[in-house]
């Protein structure tokens, strides 16, 4: 009796930080907007009146994306450390990060996130193609 007590006020206690975290959301206001939120919950089928939940969605959202970021700006500063080290003769001037789209994809995909994209982009369809192949 003694341990089936203790598990019921352990999850009395669960439920009331539960409750008190959903109530704090209500005070917070995302930096993703609540109706961005509910389009994208709403695009994939889920509806919800409360907008607690909404908001923790975008809590959840807002955090991933702070994340992937992070990771991203770690590649960068990795790959440009290397490019920095291949090229200790010339001195670098300009020292501002620029994330491409390479470290991007490493980052998502330690997340699980596999993105593809294409090796060069062309002006029109028929840019890339020689005049012979043009023409049929």
């Amino acid at each position: 009796m003694n341990q089936r007590q203790q598990l019921e006020e352990n999850k009395h206690d669960d439920d009331a930080t539960l409750s008190n975290f959903l109530a704090s959301l209500m005070d917070y206001t995302p930096t993703i907007p609540d109706e961005l939120a509910e389009h994208y919950l709403a695009k994939s089928g889920f509806q919800c009146p409360d907008v607690r939940l909404v908001r923790l969605v975008a809590v959840a959202t807002q955090k991933f994306i702070a994340e992937v970021a992070t990771d991203a700006l770690q590649h960068c500063k990795a790959r440009q450390a290397a490019v920095v080290k291949d090229k200790r003769d010339k001195l670098q001037k300009d020292k501002r990060l620029t994330l491409a789209m390479e470290d991007l994809s490493k980052a998502l995909q330690e997340y699980g996130v596999n993105v593809k994209h294409q090796e060069y982009f062309a002006d029109s369809p028929a840019a890339g193609l020689d005049a012979a192949s043009r023409d049929e």
